[in-house]
Formats: C-alpha cells, structure tokens, sequence
C-alpha cells in the first residue's frame, strides 16, 4: 500500500515509504518518519579551497524497541520521489529494500572489586576437660588455633572456653564429684570457621545504555550494511551507498534502577577439585545493601564478621548459640528461597527480579548488566546516494601520536588508555576517536573532538577487564574525519596483574578435620595421660586452674 507523502516545501526531494512491518517478538509497531529532504552535502579539503558536492536522501526515523525493551525490526521499501520543482512523481527501477533490526536494550554497571567474604559463617564447640587458649587438638578438636601458611598463629582464631551449667551458651550437665575429681570440671570450648562457598564483593558505580541497530539496505542483488549503537553512533558501509547516525533517544529511561547503595555479590569460581562454573550460577547472585556489611569485619551480625568481632562478644558463654553470625549470605539467600516457594518475587536475588542478566555482547563472570524494560524510540539519520539539503563541513587528515596504558591490577580498579592525537591539515575540523580492545574489556563509547590546523589534544578511555586473572590485551586506536571516514589506526598492547583477593579478617577458607576412629592402643594411651594428669593436678592443686582466667562469666575455680 502506497501513501502520499505531505510536500516540505522549498528544494525538497520527496519520497515515498511503503512499510512492510516493524516486528517484535509479540506485536506490530508503527514506525514514524521525522523528516526526509534534499541534501546537497558538500566537503573543504586542506589540499583544496573547492567544494566537493553530493546529493542524498536523508531519512529521518524514530525506531522504537519491542516489547519490555527487547529486539524489534522494521522493513520499508521506497518506492517513489517527487521532485519539488516540477512535482512530478518517479518511480524507482529498483527500489531500495530498508531494513532495521534493533536489538534488545540493556543497562550495564561499573562494578569494583572490594573483598571476599564467607557464605556462611559456623560456630563450632567442642565438650570437653581443661579447656585452655593453646589447647592441642586432643583436647578442643576442632577449635584447635589456626596456623596461616607460614605456620604462623592466625590471631582470634584460639577457642574460647565456656563453664558447664543450664544456663550457659550450650546448656551441659556437670557431673557428680566424682567426675569433677576424677576427670575435671565439665566445660565446652567455642570457635567460629568459615567453611564452605565464599563470595566476591562488588561496588556498584555508574550505569551505561546499550543495544545495536542494524540497517541493511537492499537494492537489487547490491546488498550494504551498517550497525550502529551508543559505543559508535555513526558509520557508513563499505561501499559508501549508506551512512547512519544515530542521534540518540527521544525519552530518557526512567525505570532503570541505581544500585550506588548496594553491594553486588557473586560465588567466587572454584579452586582444584572444584567446579569451575559456581560464578556463572546467576541464582546465587544478590544485591544487598551496603549497611549490611561490615569490610573491617570488626561488626557482629554483618557480612564479613571476623575471628575478631566474635571472639569479643561481651557476655560471650551467657549469650546464645551462634550470637554474631546472624544476618549472613545464607540467612538473605534461603530467605528468598522460601519466598519463592510461595510465588513471590525474590528481595535480594537478582534472578527473578530484573530480565535478561547478563545477556550483553562480551557479558563475563564479572560483568553485571540487566535488561532495559521500557520501550523507548530510537532517532536514527539515515543517508543513501541521492539527492537531499545543503550543508558545508570542513575534513582535515589526522593523526594517532601516542597510546599510552599504565599496568593495573585486574578487577581490583579500571585501567586508564591515554590517547594523544593531532590535526595534521591546514583547516580546523571535527574527528571522532574509538578504542577497541579484545572481548575481555568493556566496550567503550566513541569519543568526539574538535581539532586547529597543527592542534594536538589527549583524550582518555577507562579500561574494565572481566577477568580477575593477569592476562595481555591487544586494543586499536581508530581515528576517523569528519566524514567518519577512517584516517588513522594504531594498535597497542597492555598488560593487567592477577588480583590479589582479599578475604578480609574472615581468613582463609576452612575445610572441617575429617571424623576418624581411634584405635585400641590410642584409647589406652589417651586413658594411661588421664590418670597421670589427674594425679599430678590433685597433687598440686591445679586441677582446670586455667580454665578461671577465660570463662568471663565464671567465679572461682570450676
């Protein structure tokens, strides 16, 4: 079907659109056409003082996104113009065949590495006689102090001692005399490990809009094509018939959220023996509010609580079972499960709460991106080889001097490229400037500058590695005119150090003593010290003596 266009008035080539569809995954939009004209587009080179002219179609197009901001299309024929100064109608022999695919929007985060922490935090005691700060394992098991790598004692890590009685921390009989004579005073030593999965912490910074449009255009078997978005608004196809640039967006988002206040959480990848993908688990993957944190691990009932922060606990053997270690990963994390159970939308997990996570180009373990949700049109100016409005521009050659990139420390904190380039012309002209690197760094937005005859000007990329590993990269350097055509391209290459991960005051990850059998001789053994050691305390009076100076809740001797 064949509409008129409305006439625009003084020299203006009119066109006709005969819409196939734009197509989402579940409806029809319409399209709509801003403006087209006559362009007669004309170029000054340094080398000449004359004016290069060419004629163009410009249309001008809002291009709305499907539904929720996911993938949508447009095919569009153009069928027939009319020049304005006679007002007769032509037909195209071979009518250009537009195409527009638009691909779904997302909203990508700056994330920084801040720590590791543990999943869950466990309190362990352990019955037993002569309960002391330095106790072997024979006689606190479990609690036993930690040695770090060098074999060096991990501070806070000793167990901390706790008398019998119904109203102590683990309620336990005392015994008769007889007991207390025989084998010592009854009492129970307490430590705190972190065992099991651990987690990255992330801060949350800035936000960035991203999607691509794609515009192919067709005429008879000639096929050329150009892909635009945010990172790089505009470009012209190999054979110069198309140009798009992409303008922006007509509405901001609105409904896109800040997570400046949260800290985003995710399972750090599995060491030897280990699986590899826990980071990939997008279930396990949370946002929880920064106050919920304690990265000194000096607080009770935070995330990051430490040997520290628990061993100091006032009223420690008055006080509950597991007092400090409440409010951890695992309590938010099960507290969602139970709420989806019930049908009900997770409070703290990504997954279930925002669409298509993590789904943008290049998306890596320690990336953070979801999708955009509203529908929201996109201004596109697209050029074809024909005729359209007068314009001057002033193209000058250009030149990459330097690219400079300091080493950094992966994940940790953002790299920074430093790019100088110059105006090696004879006129002052405009240049657009990207920075392209491997898949493993972030994509970033194009940069636009304006350049005197000679000028020379330095400009900054930040770099975001997705890998927590040292690694090289290979990146490129494009500096293109004014007419984005490519003048200049240098390629480099840097290198990022591992990161160092930081599980704060927590320690290292704790895997509990597996539980053996003792043999006959080793209960004779352990029988035969018993009675010495009973004899020479009843002897000399020294019978649980330590055990007075760490119980804080004590009196006496027990």
């Amino acid at each position: 079907m064949r509409t008129q266009t409305p006439k625009l008035g003084h020299k203006t080539l009119l066109f006709l659109l005969c819409f196939i569809g734009f197509l989402t995954p579940h409806d029809v939009v319409a399209v709509q056409i801003l403006s087209k004209s006559k362009l007669e587009k004309c170029e000054k080179t340094s080398d000449s003082g004359n004016l290069n002219c060419t004629k163009k179609i410009v249309l001008n197009m809002a291009i709305p996104s499907g539904t929720s901001g996911g993938e949508a299309s447009i095919v569009a024929e153009i069928v027939e113009v009319e020049e304005n100064s006679s007002q007769k109608m032509q037909n195209f022999r071979i009518p250009p065949v537009l195409t527009v695919n638009k691909s779904a929007a997302y909203a990508l985060y700056e994330l920084t590495y801040i720590r590791d922490v543990a999943f869950k935090p466990e309190e362990y005691y352990v019955k037993t006689r002569k309960c002391e700060r330095d106790a072997d394992a024979k006689v606190v098991k479990i609690c036993e102090r930690l040695r770090d790598e060098n074999d060096h004692i991990i501070e806070h890590t000793e167990p901390i001692c706790c008398p019998c009685g119904p109203q102590r921390r683990v309620p336990s009989s005392c015994g008769n005399v007889f007991d207390k004579l025989m084998k010592g005073k009854a009492n129970t030593a307490h430590c705190v490990r972190f065992p099991g999965d651990w987690f990255h912490v992330f801060g949350i910074g800035q936000r960035s809009v991203g999607f691509s449009v794609l515009v192919q255009v067709k005429t008879g078997s000639k096929v050329s094509e150009v892909l635009v978005g945010p990172e790089n608004r505009t470009a012209i196809s190999n054979d110069n018939f198309v140009r798009v640039n992409l303008i922006g967006d007509f509405v901001g988002y609105t409904n896109i959220p800040s997570f400046e206040d949260f800290y985003l959480v995710i399972p750090r990848q599995g060491g030897p023996g280990q699986p590899q993908n826990l980071g990939r688990n997008l279930s396990m993957w949370m946002l929880l509010e920064r106050v919920r944190f304690s990265l000194d691990g000096v607080e009770c009932n935070k995330i990051g609580v430490s040997y520290e922060a628990f061993n100091g606990q006032p009223n420690f053997c008055s006080s509950p079972f597991w007092s400090c270690l409440h409010n951890q990963l695992w309590n938010f994390w099960e507290a969602d499960q139970n709420r989806i159970e019930r049908n009900q939308l997770p409070l703290y997990g990504v997954e279930g709460r925002f669409e298509r996570i993590n789904q943008h180009p290049n998306a890596g373990t320690h990336s953070f991106s979801i999708g955009v949700t509203e529908v929201i049109n996109t201004n596109l100016l697209i050029e074809l080889s024909a005729d359209d409005v007068e314009y001057v521009y002033q193209r000058s050659p250009g030149k990459i001097l330097s690219i400079n990139v300091p080493m950094f420390e992966a994940l940790t904190q953002f790299g920074t490229a430093t790019i100088t380039t110059t105006n090696t012309g004879e006129v002052e002209a405009s240049y657009s400037l990207t920075f392209d690197c491997s898949s493993d760094v972030t994509l970033m937005e194009e940069q636009f500058l304006i350049m005197k005859p000679k000028e020379t000007t330095t400009r900054a990329f930040k770099l975001y590695p997705a890998t927590d590993q040292a690694a090289k990269y290979v990146c490129a350097a494009i500096l293109k005119d004014s007419d984005y055509k490519e003048v200049d391209r240098a390629e480099c290459q840097f290198s990022t150090t591992s990161t160092v991960l930081d599980n704060g005051s927590q320690g290292n990850p704790f895997n509990p003593p597996k539980t053996g059998t003792t043999g006959f001789f080793d209960s004779v053994e352990s029988i035969w010290n018993n009675l010495w050691n009973i004899l020479v305390d009843f002897v000399t009076g020294k019978t649980c003596s330590g055990c007075a100076t760490v119980a804080s809740t004590s009196k006496g001797t027990f």
